[in-house]
Parts: C-alpha cells; structure tokens; sequence
C-alpha cells in the first residue's frame, strides 16, 4: 500500500483547512504528502501558451509557500502542478495513493448552497478513499468517529477505516445503521404492523453484530458504541456528525462508469457535510 496522502490545493480557505488535516494524519502515520494544484480552462485559443504557463509559474509559487509551511520534522513534502480538468486529474492522482484529501466551500446548515457537483464527482471518481474537509473549524467540543454500516463489503471497509482512525484519535467510535420501513402514500391509512417494525429494527441489529465482530479484539482499548435508528440513513449521519470529528461512509463506485457514480447515501452525507468525511470504496 502506498504511504503517500495526495492534497489538492486551491488558494480557497477550504484547501489551506484540508492540507492541515493531511498533515496531522501524515504525520501520525509517517507517510507522505503530495501537494497537487490543477491549472484548468485552457481550451487551445491563440495566445492561451503564454496565460496557461503564467498560471502554472503562480500556482506552483502557491504550492511553494505551502510546502514550505508544513514542512515538519521527518515529514516528506513534494509539490505538483497540472494543467487539465480538475476531477480527471485528482481522480487519476489517487491511483496508488494511500488517500486523497479535497476541501470543500460549504459551511454548514445557513451558510450558503450545498456543496456543488465537483467535489462530488472527484470523490466518485477516486481509486483511493477520500477526505472531504469543510471550511468550518472542527471544534474542540466535538469528539468521536462516525461510521454508517449497512452489511455491505464496502460498509465493512469504512468500519476498518473509521475504527483505526477512532483509535489513532483516541476517539470513541460510533457504528450506526439505519433502518427504513416501507413508504405508504401519504394519503393511505396503511400503518405498519408492530411485528414488521420489530423485525426491521432486529435484523439491523444482527447485521450490525456482525459487521462488528472481532473489532473490539482488534482494538481492545477503542470504546464502541453501536447505533440502531429508524429514518433515512443519510440524515441520521450527519445528525451525528454534527457532534463528531470525523464521519465514515462507504462508495459503491465500480467500473468505468458506475466509479463517477456516488451511493445516494454518500452523495447525500457530502451535499450537506457536518463535520471531515471520508468516503471509503
């Protein structure tokens, strides 16, 4: 597995928040750091050389300055400027990478639109997981790691993701897992029998059983908190999140179409991100 984190950088306050997380996680883990600024727009109009490289010249002084900011103690920094589409080239940069790390321009709940489709389609397109940084301060009152379980193999991924991350923060992990009856028309009288609801809430709770097994011997020391919820997944996580650090969800994105696809789920929990998500596959 590879030990570098590949960053994208913008001038945006968002980038300057996801490069700090990137170094944090760098240096807990000792691995790398890869700064990488994309130059796009260039449509081949003449006179467009002469723009495009000015462009590169400036971002790469940008990149400069930044590396040169975090350069810490053991800590490996490389800079690298492309020019090209942004979600093509970060999607192809995580290839091999250990994780890529964005930031977002959303700022919470009343503070502007919801995070727009680029970010969502670089974190679709990715290889590696991805860290969705939003430009709010995570503060000291939040604690904890979020992970959204479904059973599936790739909800089994985030667990493994979010539980090392719970247990390199010191942080408690809470597993939840959403169960959601069948929807009646709004104007039927239909009301689900009790031993339905009751077999919904229970084989969540087997699923997410299983899905945990072995974690609490594999991380003795990492407190664990199982969550049974009924409501739409996606809201139910960033109910949570709004009080955690970190927040786990898992990418059904295969093939060379479907991998520019989010889950609904995914797609949702970044459109209105609560706190850093990291979308796993």
């Amino acid at each position: 597995m590879s030990e570098k984190i590949v960053v994208g950088v913008t001038e945006a306050s968002s980038s300057r928040r996801a490069v700090e997380w990137a170094v944090s996680r760098a240096t807990a883990h000792r691995q790398s750091i890869e700064l990488l600024s994309v130059v796009g727009g260039a449509v081949g109009t003449i006179g467009e050389g002469a723009v495009l490289q000015a462009a590169v010249e400036a971002t790469q002084q940008h990149l400069d300055g930044e590396a040169e900011r975090i350069r810490r103690d053991g800590l490996t920094v490389t800079t690298r400027v492309e020019a090209g589409d942004p979600v093509t080239v970060l999607s192809t940069a995580s290839e091999g990478a250990a994780l890529l790390v964005i930031g977002s321009d959303y700022r919470g709940p009343g503070e502007g639109p919801a995070r727009g489709s680029h970010g969502i389609r670089i974190v679709a397109g990715a290889h590696s997981p991805v860290v969705v940084v939003p430009d709010f301060e995570i503060d000291g009152e939040r604690s904890g790691v979020v992970v959204g379980v479904d059973g599936s193999p790739v909800s089994e991924a985030a667990i493994a993701f979010a539980a090392a991350e719970a247990d390199r923060l010191g942080e408690p992990l809470t597993a939840v897992i959403v169960w959601t009856p069948i929807a009646a028309p709004r104007n039927s009288l239909m009301v689900s029998p009790q031993a339905y609801r009751d077999g919904m809430e229970q084989n969540a709770r087997e699923a997410l059983a299983i899905s945990l097994a072995g974690l609490r011997s594999r991380y003795p020391g990492l407190e664990i908190e199982e969550a049974v919820a009924e409501g739409f997944p996606s809201v139910i996580i960033n109910d949570l999140a709004e009080s955690a650090r970190l927040t786990v969800v898992g990418s059904r994105g295969h093939g060379a179409v479907r991998r520019f696809l989010l889950g609904s789920i995914s797609h949702e929990v970044l459109q209105r991100l609560a706190t850093v998500t990291a979308v796993v596959r």
